[in-house]
């Protein structure tokens, strides 16, 4: 089963620095990760900056679909106004259907704010004592994270799917 992770932390690099950690863990084979992005927000900005990690483009990759939905309904569509955020609903609706509900939506808009970072991620196959210890000195400071069903995994996959 895959999990859905979003670790926070107290600086806008701190996402950037742990997901290069947590890639060398990939290529270690410590952990699998199916999909990865990050977001940054310096101190002073209206909005943050997200970067998605364009080198997971296996089979387990979701794609920009995914975190541009994710990203705008968490950070993006809350400065929009409650016109446009009306017509967000039904795309709300589908990321429940796939292990993503509004408290998750709402505990993440709460957290990663200005002067923040956050790493969301899709893992499989940790091995939880080797990731924690590198980890060490990195440490965030919340997670947030949603278990993933492999029938809401694979329903996932089946929305966001991207076509070559």
């Amino acid at each position: 089963m895959a999990t859905l992770t979003v670790w926070r932390f107290d600086t806008p690099e701190g996402a950037e620095l742990a997901s290069k950690t947590l890639l060398d863990l990939a290529r270690e084979e410590v952990i699998t990760v199916h999909d990865a992005a990050t977001v940054s927000w310096e101190g002073g900005k209206k909005s943050p900056r997200t970067h998605q990690l364009n080198n997971l483009t296996g089979a387990g990759a979701l794609g920009g679909a995914f975190w541009g939905l994710l990203f705008g309904l968490t950070f993006f569509v809350p400065l929009l106004g409650a016109a446009v955020g009306a017509a967000t609903g039904a795309l709300s609706g589908s990321l429940a259907d796939v292990g993503i509900d509004d408290a998750f939506i709402n505990r993440t808009r709460d957290q990663v704010t200005p002067g923040t970072s956050a790493l969301f991620v899709i893992t499989s196959d940790a091995v939880m004592d080797k990731v924690q210890a590198a980890f060490d000195g990195q440490e965030p400071s919340d997670l947030l994270f949603t278990n993933l069903s492999k029938e809401q995994e694979d329903a996932l996959r089946e929305v966001f799917a991207e076509h070559d």
